[in-house]
């Protein structure tokens, strides 16, 4: 009797899913037509996904100057759990689901329509524009104390024009060459962390690791330093339709750089913490490349000033696939003009990636605390909408395949949610009033600009056009007689 009961309730549920549209043959070379050109493996995917996070532990510094040591470590490994697990996981389960460029886009029209979903790529494509215009100039930062004339003037504005170009460039020529640059980069970003570890075996003091006064947390710098650090693991998803079999390669990819990230952060800090006396004063933007002179001389400093410099190229190109791969689905999905879907003869969406490089360029005159807080406040939003997205999916087709799957029910899905999103609105709640109606200005563009691209679209002012090789996903649900996922 249970046995038949448990069939019926599949029968059933199957049924309920039966209107959901199909992915036709995916993991097998079917979407885009893009058979010819050479998907992302496990291990480039995992360092793109690393740089999309984090780039190393330039930047964490911040964390000890702000609480202390004790405090830096355990933000670090509490944060990762609370927020960097829960969004990995979720856009393990979501990006298997929708296996296709746009990523989280996709999600958001799936769940609450075609209008929000727009809303969701205009957020998080300004967002990572605004986000990728701070890397050329903290390279060009690192490079002013060796050429003093790159600091300010006419020869900062060129350099920061010619870098531009040359990480817009490697875009251009493909992910194989951007996946196999960030393991690279990634390398020599993180070795030099591995022989400071040696060598401060003998001077390690473990109980500076236990250092903390709560009477002197600048909490404002603590969060938004952890924030800043352990987001953006959803943004992989927009490359999705480049993977090799992403129904198995993403969710492993994510969980290895996980571990990459969470590593990257916690040994440097333990090491830096522990074989130096702490002066919380000095713990800012580069400290770690005078712990480096501390420990092992001045070679190692230059070599950990080098591997911070050249980060910002990983996340640089990262970014910008990330972003110009969004661009590209959303116009796959008709959202945008067909324009934005063409590829070059490499495979990469070429006008993506210069509208995207454009904005860029755009936006590097911001100082570094107005992109950091302008891309918090925007990314907040559309993290809020990915969450309201994943649950409704739930909710609304609990059977659907789902190549992978967290382990958990409605309710399990719903607490997952609650930790990152009361986090989310601490983040908002400590913007600035300039930061926030900056912010909100940006949204509300967003809201007009939507109608406003469906109005050229009714006009025929531009060429839109639907991929055939997706399905739809707005059909209503009595038009689709197809499973989700074949």
């Amino acid at each position: 009797m249970k046995h038949r009961n448990s069939l019926a309730k599949q029968s059933n549920a199957k049924m309920l899913d039966n209107n959901i549209p199909e992915y036709v043959g995916l993991g097998e070379g079917s979407s885009h037509n893009l058979q010819k050109y050479q998907k992302v493996s496990v291990i480039p995917l995992v360092f793109l996904i690393f740089y999309e996070v984090s780039g190393g532990p330039f930047g964490i510094e911040d964390s000890v100057q702000a609480a202390g040591p004790l405090l830096a470590l355990l933000g670090f490994l509490v944060f990762a759990i609370i927020w960097s697990v829960p969004e990995a996981l979720i856009t393990a389960e979501m990006g298997t689901m929708f296996p296709e460029n746009g990523g989280y886009v996709v999600w958001v029209s799936s769940a609450l329509g075609p209008y929000w979903g727009f809303q969701q790529g205009w957020m998080k494509w300004l967002s990572g524009v605004i986000d990728n215009a701070l890397y050329p100039v903290l390279f060009l930062d690192y490079l002013k104390s060796a050429i003093p004339a790159l600091e300010s003037g006419l020869p900062r504005t060129i350099a920061v024009l010619v870098l531009t170009a040359i990480l817009t460039y490697m875009n251009y020529r493909g992910l194989t060459i951007v996946g196999w640059a960030a393991i690279l980069l990634g390398v020599f970003s993180l070795l030099p962390f591995i022989f400071m570890g040696f060598i401060a075996i003998p001077k390690l003091n473990p109980s500076r690791w236990f250092l903390v006064n709560l009477d002197s947390v600048n909490w404002t710098l603590y969060l938004n330093t952890l924030f800043w650090n352990l987001n953006y693991w959803d943004s992989i998803s927009t490359l999705s339709g480049e993977v090799e079999n992403p129904a198995t390669t993403l969710p492993k990819a994510l969980f290895y750089a996980l571990i990459l990230v969470v590593f990257g952060y916690i040994f440097p800090l333990l090491i830096g913490t522990g074989a130096v006396p702490v002066d919380r004063d000095l713990w800012s933007d580069g400290y770690f490349a005078d712990i480096a002179k501390m420990l092992g001389g001045v070679w190692l400093r230059f070599w950990v000033l080098a591997a911070s410099a050249l980060s910002n190229m990983g996340m640089f190109v990262a970014e910008m696939s990330s972003d110009s791969f969004q661009l590209l689905g959303m116009a796959e999905r008709g959202m945008l003009p067909s324009i934005f879907a063409k590829r070059s003869r490499h495979g990469t969406p070429l006008v993506g990636i210069l509208f995207s490089a454009s904005g860029v360029i755009l936006l590097s005159w911001l100082s570094f605390q107005e992109i950091v807080a302008a891309e918090n406040y925007l990314y907040c939003f559309g993290m809020i909408m990915e969450f309201i997205a994943f649950v409704k999916l739930r909710m609304k087709h609990p059977a659907a395949s789902r190549p992978f799957k967290i382990p958990v029910g409605t309710a399990g899905a719903i607490l997952i949610c609650i930790p990152p999103t009361l986090l989310i609105f601490v983040v908002l709640a400590l913007a600035s009033p300039k930061v926030m109606a900056i912010s909100i200005s940006a949204v509300i563009i967003g809201l007009v600009l939507q109608p406003c691209v469906e109005y050229t679209k009714r006009k025929r002012w531009f060429n839109f056009s639907m991929n055939s090789d997706l399905p739809d996903i707005h059909a209503p649900d009595h038009q689709c007689n197809e499973p989700w996922i074949s």
